[in-house]
């Protein structure tokens, strides 16, 4: 089993620079491959078997002509292709995400991944660790790595108020047993944009809307941001009041998930969920800050790994399974369902039904069906 646990991380100011360098050439290889692929896909995007016979750069091809790409960790550049690898992939097997974007000096994400190759990645004791260029550094072990772990990667990040974090990637044998999940001990889950989800017995996650509750402050400190003088003082002061703001929200929101979905796993062999696109919903459906602030996909993935690390099951619905528009009595599908129906009456069986508890409930009944215990 593989697993990432997450550090504060506290360099010193050598160490610092050399992050924040990294950042920077990691960013600036990226853009300078992506610029070559996109060159090369405009050239050859109508000839499709032209296209596959090209050859891309590397990190390496640039190094002669920006030499200072050699004062930082080489895998980290070397895990910059794979990760645009990876996006030119994606484009390509659903065109709808679009073609790869080029990394912004200030909105993208600060973060390099470097790998452990014979112990270059190791704890020292335990306030230290050591990294590629690095050497140590000082790092909060909050807790214990599992026992006979592996270190297979590091990731370095710093959030937009300056903390530096490090997620430690690490593979071990799993204990557990696999669970075989009876009826009863199965939910399932359907999304809400008011309340996270409402499952199978008809209770909802009641979250806190976090977002929305801060939303009138961040305006007005957003405001005052952006009437401050590009390059003063007082505007990265007031940059870092708006940017701890955000991090309170997002630390709040994976707060209430880790507990929602601890508490979900413990309680439950098996979750059934839908396989939902919430990036559309946001966009298409309008309902862009309430998908944003619920965090419904982060809870999907957290239910993920705690389920496998107990032996039990996530079961992923196909998106396109009507379990809103299905009676959950009669199984007849009701075409003419639009979204502001709340409460509806089966045209068939005559049965009065709503919407979300209906949904989780026909979601429990296809998982149960998919693990073969129906």
């Amino acid at each position: 089993m593989r697993k990432a646990y997450k550090y504060r991380l506290y360099p010193n100011h050598e160490q610092a620079v050399l992050i924040n360098k990294t950042f920077g050439c990691v960013r600036f290889i990226y853009n300078k491959m992506l610029a070559h692929r996109k060159d090369i896909y405009e050239k050859y995007k109508d000839d499709k078997e032209a296209l596959k016979r090209q050859k891309y750069t590397t990190p390496a091809d640039y190094k002669k002509d920006f030499v200072w790409l050699k004062e930082v960790d080489s895998l980290a550049l070397a895990n910059a292709q794979l990760n645009l690898n990876a996006a030119y992939k994606n484009f390509f097997r659903d065109k709808s995400v679009g073609f790869p974007k080029f990394k912004s000096k200030r909105r993208s994400r600060k973060s390099y991944t470097t790998n452990n190759q014979k112990g270059t990645i190791r704890l020292i004791d335990g306030k230290t660790i050591r990294l590629p260029k690095l050497k140590d550094v000082r790092i909060k072990l909050h807790r214990q790595l599992p026992l006979n772990s592996t270190i297979k990667s590091a990731t370095i990040s710093q959030t937009p108020t300056g903390k530096y974090y490090i997620s430690i990637l690490v593979e071990y044998e799993a204990d557990q047993k696999q669970i075989t999940p009876k009826q009863e001990a199965v939910i399932g889950l359907d999304y809400s944009s008011t309340s996270l989800y409402v499952d199978s017995q008809g209770s909802s996650a009641d979250y806190p809307r976090y977002y929305r509750k801060a939303e009138a402050k961040l305006k007005k400190e957003q405001r005052k941001l952006s009437k401050r003088m590009k390059d003063g003082k007082n505007r990265e002061k007031q940059r870092q009041k708006v940017a701890r703001l955000h991090e309170k929200v997002v630390n709040q929101r994976k707060d209430f998930l880790h507990k929602q979905s601890r508490q979900i796993t413990n309680a439950y062999d098996a979750v059934a969920i839908e396989d939902l696109n919430m990036r559309s919903m946001a966009q298409g459906l309008n309902l862009g800050k309430s998908v944003n602030d619920n965090g419904y996909g982060i809870l999907k993935t957290f239910l993920a790994y705690k389920l496998a690390e107990q032996g039990k099951q996530l079961v992923v619905i196909d998106k396109w399974y009507p379990s809103s528009k299905l009676c959950r009595f009669c199984k007849t599908t009701n075409k003419d369902l639009r979204l502001s129906d709340r409460i509806w009456t089966c045209n068939h069986c005559g049965a009065m039904l709503d919407r979300d508890k209906n949904a989780a409930i026909n979601i429990k009944e296809e998982g149960c069906r998919i693990l073969g215990i129906a």
